[in-house]
């Protein structure tokens, strides 16, 4: 905007009264953090690199939605701070904000589109592209002493329109206990500093859970699991102290350090949690598993600015404190 044409709006301000000035405050909050939300990403910009080819040979080319753009030189292409990331191409920025505090109070899809007056597709969508990166936001290193047990999810294929199966009412429950082509294991492993891994297996085996959780586990750790053969195999063979409860008495507590509550209670939560979406389509299942555990770790220091800065920059801001506001 030119600024003669910006004066000439300041000095008409003063001709409003006071129901027009009330509804143009409103107006400029609504604009105002539609406008916050490209600044705020990016300025957690820190090294700008060329999302196409990888260099750092770039320079401005002009704002497109508010959002500026650059031009590499070497590929030659053009792309903006949300270039192939989750939120790319979303549209109504001024609502990833509020949708980003449905995330935090994880609402359904119908009452996150109510909230933010979109379709329920599009609050669908978009909780799947705020939920992509997070999965790379898990415990790396879990230490001291360390609880893991498995739980069971009815394989689900909501959604599907060519099912291999009969379709059967919301939820349902399997024929057989354990892994089965029913169900999907979920492992999840803590600490006692309530530092979570968890991993989706098809086949849980010793083998398949020594190339997914050995390097995540210290090696002076003590591992805290029931009596199953998976777990007396894992420990075995990659040589870690093992605290086993003993399933068949029913044993819950050993020298009065070995249980494996607090997983136990995290399934419990974590299973509860997911009752209000009413059985999640297997191949979503680990963006959910992402979701609950980001809540129940960061809850209280989550704010919807942190969830949507999250959402684009997944595990590389994971390190970062959460003091944005």
């Amino acid at each position: 905007m030119k600024a003669e044409s910006f004066k000439k709006i300041l000095n008409s301000l003063r001709t409003l009264n006071s129901s027009q000035f009330r509804r143009l405050s409103d107006n400029i909050n609504e604009i105002q953090i539609e406008k916050i939300v490209p600044v705020e990403l990016e300025t957690k910009i820190e090294n700008i690199l060329c999302p196409h080819c990888q260099t750092g040979r770039i320079i401005r080319w002009g704002k497109r939605n508010d959002l500026q753009r650059y031009h590499c030189k070497d590929c030659r292409k053009t792309f903006n701070s949300l270039t192939k990331t989750p939120l790319a191409r979303l549209r109504k920025k001024g609502l990833w904000l509020m949708y980003s505090e449905c995330i935090r109070e994880g609402l359904s899809v119908r009452k996150a589109a109510k909230i933010c007056k979109v379709h329920k597709n599009t609050a669908f969508r978009w909780r799947h592209r705020f939920l992509e990166n997070i999965k790379s936001i898990k415990a790396d290193h879990l230490h001291g002493i360390v609880e893991a047990d498995e739980t069971y999810f009815l394989r689900s294929e909501k959604g599907n329109k060519n099912l291999t199966r009969m379709p059967r009412k919301r939820g349902g429950k399997a024929t057989k206990r354990g892994l089965s082509k029913e169900q999907v294991c979920v492992f999840v492993s803590r600490d006692r500093n309530k530092n979570t891994f968890d991993k989706i297996f098809d086949s849980f085996t010793a083998k398949n859970l020594a190339d997914e959780f050995l390097n995540v586990i210290d090696k002076d750790a003590l591992f805290c699991s029931d009596s199953k053969s998976v777990f007396k195999k894992f420990v075995k063979e990659n040589n870690i102290i093992h605290g086993v409860l003993n399933s068949s008495k029913r044993e819950r507590v050993k020298k009065e350090i070995v249980h494996i509550q607090n997983v136990n209670s995290y399934h419990s939560k974590l299973k509860d949690w997911m009752k209000r979406f009413n059985g999640v389509a297997t191949k979503n299942l680990e963006n959910y598993l992402s979701w609950y555990r980001e809540l129940d770790e960061f809850k209280e220091d989550l704010t919807p600015l942190t969830i949507l800065i999250r959402a684009k920059f997944g595990g590389e801001y994971k390190k970062q404190p959460l003091t944005v506001t």
